[in-house]
């Protein structure tokens, strides 16, 4: 591909995007791979590219652009070399016309800009649209493994970060289950369960498992840990990872949205530790899926923040006596933060514990990972007891 047909692959893809955004369809990544698989001319080199330019115009721009267009031209007002490949050669883009006008730079929508953490300044903002690390968790199950040019994590015990991304899945330490990518914020809040081998835990959003098999791993695989999603695909892609890591006290179960009290009612007041890894507005990880900023809305806020507050009511009532609920989204904003956990003391009766992690700073009753001051994906936990 030429540098001109590159960049008219990269605005027919942020169309793509933005319009997945608007529907709530596939993410950025997928859809690049599904736009590569039907271009098999394109080289590894060409994909590099045009996925570079891609994200590095979806970074800049704060709300969907008006068309991918735009979104270039806004990148290219701030590289000359780019704004030369807009000369209708064949494959690139049309000539720049006279009136046409260039998305403008912005991390987030105004709307938003107003709900994050007051800890989350300018700076912590920046930081939100710069590239993240690759970072594996360690298996300690299974002997510690040999990577080349990884170094440990700043302040999870059990992370190592590598300098650059690679394909992490070929690697014999993946295939033997010696690791594990996941993020150093998604480690400590694992670590600030304090699950302890022999407990019975219910991870009650478990997903496809990373926090899992983190708390499996914490627990030396004693004891028993029951994970809970109403997604079905998500969930039937742990047994495998169950599997490979070498877990073994794991059992799985499907919840009807709206009935997960009742599905959990043979559990009521008996476990020792309940994980609430909730979904929410995921502005934590704007570096991994900045698009993902395209797709919050008042209402959508609005709606996560209600499911949260429910599945931090269930899981209260699974709590037993002297156990443990640990609350944690990949959100920076407070309604879904320290606000959330601010209401749920209110209206219960559980007793807010300090978080045995080293990092963060105190946001309320919780704690705030950010990327700019600990380097992780953006997080709030916080840890409460029911008393005896």
């Amino acid at each position: 591909m030429t540098p001109a047909a590159r960049a008219q692959a990269a605005i027919e893809l942020i169309d793509a995007i933005a319009a997945a955004a608007r529907e709530g369809g596939a993410a950025a990544d997928n859809l690049i791979a599904r736009y590569f698989k039907t271009r098999r001319y394109a080289g590894s080199t060409d994909r590099r590219a045009v996925r570079d330019l891609v994200f590095r115009a979806i970074r800049r721009s704060g709300t969907p652009p008006p068309s991918g267009r735009a979104a270039l031209l806004g990148l290219a007002a701030e590289e000359p070399s780019l704004r030369a490949l807009f000369d209708g050669t064949p494959h690139g883009p049309s000539p720049i016309g006279d009136t046409e006008t260039a998305a403008e730079a912005s991390p987030a929508p105004e709307w938003l800009l107003a709900q994050f953490d007051p800890l989350i300044d300018g700076g912590e903002l920046a930081a939100l649209l710069e590239r993240a690390p690759l970072d594996l968790r360690i298996n300690r199950l299974k002997p510690p493994p040999a990577i080349a040019g990884a170094a440990p994590t700043p302040h999870s015990p059990i992370g190592l970060r590598l300098p650059e991304a690679g394909n992490v899945e070929r690697t014999e330490a993946w295939r033997t289950g010696q690791i594990e990518v996941q993020d150093e914020g998604s480690q400590l809040v694992c670590l600030g369960c304090a699950a302890m081998p022999g407990t019975r835990v219910v991870d009650l959003c478990a997903g496809a498992g990373g926090k899992t098999l983190a708390l499996a791993a914490e627990m030396a695989n004693q004891g028993a840990i029951l994970a809970c999603d109403s997604d079905r695909g998500r969930l039937s892609r742990m047994p495998p990872r169950l599997e490979r890591a070498g877990v073994s006290i794991v059992e799985t179960r499907l919840l009807d949205p709206g009935r997960e009290a009742a599905a959990l009612a043979d559990l009521a007041g008996q476990a020792d530790l309940v994980l609430v890894d909730a979904p929410c507005s995921g502005t934590g990880t704007w570096r991994r899926n900045p698009e993902t900023r395209w797709r919050v809305t008042p209402d959508r806020l609005d709606r996560l923040v209600a499911l949260q507050a429910h599945l931090l009511d269930i899981a209260a009532e699974l709590v037993r006596p002297g156990g443990h609920l640990v609350y944690a989204v990949c959100s920076l904003l407070a309604v879904e933060g320290r606000d959330q956990a601010a209401r749920l003391g209110a209206r219960s009766s559980l007793v807010p514990e300090p978080l045995p992690i080293a990092a963060g700073r105190d946001a309320g009753s919780g704690r705030l990972l950010s990327p700019a001051r600990d380097g992780t994906d953006g997080f709030f936990i916080a840890r409460w007891q029911r008393p005896c």
